[in-house]
C-alpha cells in the first residue's frame, strides 16, 4: 500500500481581460507527525504484554497468544472523516506468515493482512494500509487468523490527515500537596485535548524536572529549606505542548537526613533473609494496608495521609489495588492512575509505597497474568527513580499448588526488573500467603524450591483469633531461612471480623520485631468489620489522629506503631 502524502492546493485565478493566466500556491494546511499508539496501551484479549525482546518503542510489545482469535484494539481519534494511514510495528521471529485481520469499528477493512517473518524477534518491520474513518474516535483493530497467533506488535501509527495542531489546554490549579526535607510534591487539574493528553512536563526555569503521564508529580533529591517554583504544561498525542501553568512555588521542610523512613533509609534490599537499608543495617518496617480502593478511597486523603505519616508515625502504607470484585478489571486506567496518585502522596509524606496486585479471587495468580504484567510495567516505569518503592505481586495465591505460583513469580519478576532494577519485590506464598500452612504444608515447599530470582521476599499472613501456634512457629523457623515480610494481619479472625484475639496478636508483634519482620496491619478504612481502625462515619471527614473515632483494634496497633522505629545508620 501506498502511504498517504502531504497535500498541497493550487488555486488558478483567470482573468478575461489577462492575456496569461495567473497561478498562486496556497501554503499547505498545517499537517502533525503520525500520531503513536502504543500496543501495551491498547485493549489486548489473547495476548500478553512483554519485553524480553529489544528494539521495541515505549514500555512494551504485545505477544499474541499460540492461536486464531487474539486481538489488540486501539482507539484512534480523528478530527475530520476520510481515509487514515495505519503503519503497524511488528516482529515475526518465524519463518512462516502471521496474517492479521484488520477492522475498524467493528467491519473488516484489510482481510488476512501479510505479516511475513523478519528474521529476528528482535528486528522490527512495518506493514501499512489505507483505511476510512470517522470523525472522532475509532475502534481499530488487529486480529490473529492462524493457528501460530499474531507476531509481535509494537506500535501504530495513524496519520489520519486532520491536521491535528491544537495544542492541550493549560494545567490548572496547580498546587503543593506535600514536602519533605529533599522534596517537594505537586497536583493540578487535568489539561484535555481532542486527541487525547499524553503526559507533563514540570518546568523549573528553563529545565524540565519531572515528565509525568498523570497530574501529580514528586520533584526529589532538593536541599533542606530550599525555596522552588514550578510551572507545568501539557503535551498530546500529536507533540503538541500547552502553555504553562500558573506558577507554584514550594519550600522544602528543615533538618538534613533523618527525618522520615524514607530519608533515614533509603532504597531498601535483601541482605541475607532481612530486608536492609541504604546502609547495609537490617531494618523492620511498620505500617498500614489501606482497604479496596475501589471501596474506601475516600478514607486516603490529605488529612488521613498526614495522620498516618505524623500522628501514627506509619514508616509505611500498603496499597491495595484488587484486581477482580469491581476492581483494576472493570477500568485498568482508572485504578493505574489511583495507585500512581497514593505513591504520590506516600513519597510527599516520606512513608514507603507498597504496591499490592491484590488478587483473591480466582486464587491461580497467572489468571491475571497479563493484565499484572501490563500494570506493572507502566508502574514501575513511572516510579522507576523512587527509593520507597515496594512491589507485591500477588495477595493471597489460593487452590494452587507451589509450583504454579512460582512460575508465575518468575515471569512477572522480570517484568518489574527491566524497568526498575533496584526495589525489592514481595512474593505470595501457596494457600493464601500462610507458606502452605492452611494447606496443611510448610514453608519447605519453598526452602527446597525457591523463586529463581534476587532481592525480593516471601509473604505471610496471618489473623490472630484464628491463625494459633503453628502458624506462628512456621513464621519463626521461616524467618531463619527465607527473607520474610508480613504485608496482612489482623488481631481478629481471618474474615477481618469478630473479637479480637490481643494476647496473640502480641506474640506475633513480639516475634516480628525480634527477628526484624516488616508488616503492615489490615486495615485503613471505616468499614463495618472489627479489623477496619476507625469507627462508621469517619471518612471522609475525620478525625483521623488521636484516638476519638479508633474501634478497639486501631487503638492497639496504633500505639504499637508510635514506638521508636530502630534504623541504624552507622
Amino acid at each position: 500500500m501506498n502511504r498517504p502524502r502531504a497535500r498541497a492546493r493550487l488555486v488558478a485565478l483567470a482573468s478575461a481581460a489577462l492575456l496569461a493566466a495567473a497561478w498562486v500556491v496556497s501554503p499547505a494546511p498545517v499537517t502533525a507527525a503520525p500520531i503513536r499508539y502504543e500496543a501495551e496501551n491498547a485493549t489486548i484479549a489473547r495476548g500478553m504484554v512483554e519485553s524480553n525482546h529489544a528494539g521495541y518503542t515505549g514500555t512494551g510489545f504485545v505477544n499474541y497468544d499460540n492461536a486464531a482469535g487474539g486481538y489488540v484494539e486501539w482507539t484512534v481519534t480523528s478530527s475530520i472523516a476520510g481515509n487514515a494511514g495505519l503503519t503497524i510495528r511488528y516482529a515475526n521471529g518465524t519463518a512462516a506468515n502471521r496474517p492479521m485481520d484488520i477492522s475498524v469499528n467493528g467491519a473488516v477493512v484489510s482481510d488476512d493482512l501479510a505479516f511475513p517473518g523478519t528474521g529476528a524477534w528482535t528486528t522490527w518491520q512495518t506493514v501499512a494500509l489505507t483505511v476510512p474513518v470517522n470523525a472522532g474516535t475509532n475502534k481499530i483493530r488487529a486480529t490473529a487468523t492462524s493457528a501460530a497467533g499474531g507476531p509481535n506488535v509494537d506500535r501504530l501509527d495513524a496519520d489520519t490527515g486532520g491536521g491535528e495542531g491544537q495544542p492541550p489546554t493549560v494545567p490548572g490549579n496547580p498546587r503543593v500537596t506535600g514536602t519533605t526535607s529533599s522534596s517537594v510534591s505537586l497536583a493540578w487539574d487535568p489539561s484535555t485535548d481532542d486527541v487525547g493528553v499524553t503526559g507533563y512536563r514540570v518546568h523549573e526555569g528553563g529545565t524540565v524536572v519531572a515528565s509525568p503521564t498523570g497530574p501529580t508529580a514528586t520533584i526529589v533529591g532538593l536541599a533542606p529549606s530550599s525555596t522552588h517554583t514550578y510551572t507545568i504544561s501539557a503535551l498530546d498525542a500529536a507533540g503538541n505542548e500547552s502553555a504553562p501553568s500558573a506558577p507554584v512555588t514550594g519550600t522544602t521542610q528543615a533538618g538534613g537526613p533523618g527525618r522520615t523512613p524514607v530519608e533515614i533509609n533509603g532504597q531498601l534490599r535483601v541482605c541475607g533473609t532481612k530486608l536492609c537499608n541504604q546502609y547495609g543495617k537490617p531494618i523492620q518496617l511498620r505500617g498500614m494496608s489501606t482497604h479496596g480502593l475501589q471501596w474506601y478511597s475516600q478514607c486516603l486523603n490529605n488529612a488521613s495521609l498526614d495522620a498516618l505519616a505524623q500522628d501514627w508515625n506509619a514508616d509505611i502504607i500498603r496499597i491495595s489495588m484488587y484486581i477482580q470484585e469491581g476492581g483494576y478489571e472493570t477500568n485498568p486506567r482508572r485504578f493505574t492512575d489511583l495507585v500512581h496518585s497514593m505513591i504520590e502522596q506516600a513519597t510527599a509524606r516520606g512513608m514507603y509505597a507498597l504496591v499490592d496486585w491484590h488478587q483473591l479471587s480466582p486464587g491461580d495468580p497467572n489468571y491475571n497474568l497479563a493484565r499484572a504484567k501490563t500494570f506493572f510495567t507502566e508502574v514501575a516505569q513511572r516510579h522507576r527513580d523512587k527509593t520507597n518503592i515496594i512491589y507485591e505481586v500477588a495477595n493471597e495465591p489460593n487452590g494452587v499448588n507451589w509450583t504454579r505460583i512460582k512460575s508465575y513469580h518468575e515471569q512477572i519478576v522480570p517484568v518489574i526488573r527491566a524497568q526498575d532494577p533496584d526495589s525489592v519485590v514481595l512474593l505470595g506464598t501457596r494457600a493464601w500467603s500462610s507458606l502452605g500452612v492452611s494447606d496443611g504444608a510448610s514453608e519447605t515447599e519453598i526452602v527446597n524450591n525457591p523463586v529463581n530470582a534476587s532481592n525480593v521476599m516471601y509473604t505471610f499472613h496471618f489473623y490472630a483469633a484464628s491463625h494459633g501456634t503453628e502458624y506462628l512457629n512456621t513464621l519463626s523457623r521461616a524467618a531463619d531461612r527465607l527473607p520474610m515480610f508480613v504485608t496482612e494481619f489482623g488481631t481478629q479472625t481471618a474474615s477481618g471480623d469478630g473479637g479480637n484475639n490481643f494476647s496473640r496478636s502480641q506474640q506475633y508483634i513480639d516475634l516480628m520485631a525480634s527477628k526484624k519482620i516488616s508488616w503492615t496491619n489490615w486495615n485503613y478504612s471505616d468499614d463495618m468489620r472489627s479489623g477496619a481502625v476507625f469507627t462508621r462515619g469517619t471518612c471522609p471527614n475525620g478525625p483521623y489522629a488521636g484516638t476519638s473515632r479508633l474501634k478497639p483494634a486501631g487503638a492497639w496497633i496504633r500505639d504499637r506503631m508510635r514506638t521508636a522505629d530502630d534504623f541504624p545508620t552507622g
